[in-house]
């Protein structure tokens, strides 16, 4: 899949993915590069770590107040108005000190009574993933399933038109010398808010010119716009504090990321569609309602209008409103398709835990009914010991006839939950999933070779995308390249020599970065240009941000266009989602 431009540059180590209004899960359109590799969060006092949202959030979206005229409600009919807050308050400049009364403190539920409730966890979510021998029995037998069917994917993807067939293509072979990229992808920064001088397109509509010019303003202060709203919010609603996670920071950087990226999409409705849908599916697990994105919508104008004091007029208030209205309005009606044929969330008893190194466990999951996901998809996952703490993590292999599901878990410094999956988890113990997401998958309209990159856990994904080739006659050369930083790290690569021994159309190359190897040596994508040619392959990347990043400058320079190169790191390398 295609990166997606122009998306602030930001610093959080959070996933970029997750839920306060539609900041908090809006990044999960998108997805980002490996799901199962990175979840640490910042410290409480004493070393304990605090949890933060996840890359979809951690809580439901806060309740409108019926005293203010909605922004964003479902379905306003007509043209869509905010009323005048007193001076001072919200969506005005005016003076005074903003006092924000001290939140009630964290329910041992976690949640509000309408929210979904903890399931079987007995212990409160204060308690560390560390040092506890008992565990959690499942909450009632998962009995066996029927594999779900394949659901049909939301969108066709893109294929070269004119791309030669792979059976015309020589297997790749090295090169004496690295051809250096003659194209790279810009970074996140090279397609910032402003657009030309003034900060909006040349040939951005009008509300979208607007709102580019606002978020060309406020991109400085971001940190301090969206504290901002923040403390609108729980000014007027007190009562939401409870629902949001006690580590706010994360929150605070993924909601303004979001917001530049569903800007950025305002030209183009079917992208933002397809962008704001999974969101909206996916927000379902939290217990959001349609009349929970009014609240949100006037404490984002409040906030913007508060510090765009250039920019801020009554039309840029206007454009705001309509968009964020669209914005909020595509995730209701998304939800509410989703709900007659699928759960929220569904149980899944671990039935399987095979530790591969000290920090990465492979997971087998029961669930509870038919768990419908493609081949390179992804899912959230949230643990009895951390209620409302959502992380997510890629399948790790094709859907299978027995309907069992399996993750691997690398566990962090300071990871709540993958440290808990890794090293606390146990068979028995059950597991919350939400609804599978990403768009990682193979075209199968084309018969392009596959050029897969996976480093670290990000081997996961790649290795379901080899079982689903197989699964549809394996007519297609397929070239994996395994990366990690050292030999003893390719934790998966038994399992991978057993399909390349299987199926004589996979080739699988390791690659080491450190330390002394009888394998490749180098960074994986830099090995990865001294093969080739790849201008017939469709490629996938999967790991850390940092190496898709490097991965694509890589793969457009070997002629690859960007719309034949797929991964869920689009919100990682937009918003600097994971690290």
């Amino acid at each position: 899949r295609t990166d997606v431009p122009g998306a602030w540059s930001g610093t959080s180590t959070g996933r970029f993915r997750d839920d306060v209004g539609f900041g908090a899960e809006i990044g999960t359109g998108y997805g980002t590069g490996h799901r199962a590799a990175v979840d640490d969060g910042p410290q409480r006092p004493g070393g304990h770590p605090q949890p933060h949202t996840d890359v979809a959030g951690t809580a439901p979206l806060p309740a409108a107040d019926p005293t203010r005229t909605p922004v964003g409600g479902p379905r306003a009919p007509g043209p869509v108005a905010r009323a005048g807050a007193a001076a001072g308050g919200v969506g005005q400049r005016g003076g005074g000190t903003l006092h924000l009364a001290r939140p009630p403190a964290v329910t041992e539920s976690g949640g509000p009574p309408n929210a979904p409730a903890p399931f079987g966890h007995g212990r409160s979510a204060e308690e560390p993933h560390g040092g506890a021998q008992s565990r959690t029995p499942a909450a009632t037998p998962v009995p066996p399933i029927a594999a779900a069917a394949p659901p049909t994917p939301t969108a066709t993807p893109a294929t070269a038109a004119a791309a030669p067939s792979a059976a015309t293509v020589p297997p790749p072979t090295p090169r004496a010398t690295a051809t250096p990229a003659t194209a790279t992808v810009p970074p996140p920064e090279a397609t910032g808010a402003a657009g030309s001088a003034d900060g909006a397109a040349d040939d951005a509509t009008p509300d979208s010119a607007l709102i580019r010019r606002t978020l060309a303003e406020i991109e400085p202060i971001a940190d301090t716009v969206v504290s901002h709203f923040y403390a609108l919010l729980f000014l007027h609603h007190p009562q939401l504090r409870d629902l949001f996670p006690p580590a706010m920071d994360a929150q605070r950087d993924r909601l303004f990321k979001a917001l530049l990226t569903a800007a950025r999409h305002a030209d183009d409705p079917a992208a933002l569609t397809a962008y704001l849908c999974p969101l909206g599916r996916g927000h379902r697990k939290y217990g959001t309602r349609p009349e929970h994105y009014p609240a949100v919508g006037e404490s984002l104008i409040g906030a913007l209008a508060r510090y765009a004091t250039r920019t801020w007029s009554p039309a840029a208030e206007a454009a705001w409103v309509r968009v964020y209205t669209v914005v909020s309005q595509t995730m209701i009606d998304a939800a509410a398709e989703d709900e007659p044929g699928s759960p929220p969330w569904w149980h899944a008893e671990i039935v399987g835990h095979e530790l591969r190194t000290p920090d990465i466990a492979v997971l087998t999951l029961r669930p509870d009914q038919p768990y419908p996901f493609l081949a390179g998809q992804y899912t959230s996952v949230e643990t009895p010991w951390w209620p409302r703490v959502w992380r997510h993590y890629s399948f790790s292999s094709a859907p299978r006839p027995d309907g069992l599901l399996s993750l691997h878990v690398k566990a962090v410094p300071a990871g709540w939950v993958s440290g808990a999956l890794v090293h606390r988890a146990r068979p028995g113990d059950v597991l919350r999933l939400g609804p599978p997401a990403g768009s990682m998958i193979v075209d199968h309209t084309t018969d392009n070779g596959l050029l897969c990159l996976g480093g670290g856990t990000g081997i996961a994904p790649i290795k379901a995308l080899v079982e689903d080739v197989a699964e549809h006659g394996g007519r297609r050369p397929v070239e994996v390249f395994y990366g990690a930083r050292h030999a003893g790290d390719l934790y998966d690569m038994d399992t991978m020599r057993d399909l390349e021994r299987t199926h004589p159309w996979l080739s699988v190359r390791p690659v080491v970065s450190d330390g002394p190897t009888s394998a490749l040596s180098g960074q994986l994508p830099h090995v990865v240009r001294a093969y080739g040619p790849w201008n017939a392959y469709d490629a996938y990347l999967s790991g850390p941000p940092g190496m898709i990043r490097s991965g694509l400058d890589t793969l457009v320079g070997a002629g690859i266009p960007t719309h034949r190169i797929r991964h869920d790191g689009n919100d990682g390398l937009l918003a600097e989602a994971r690290g």
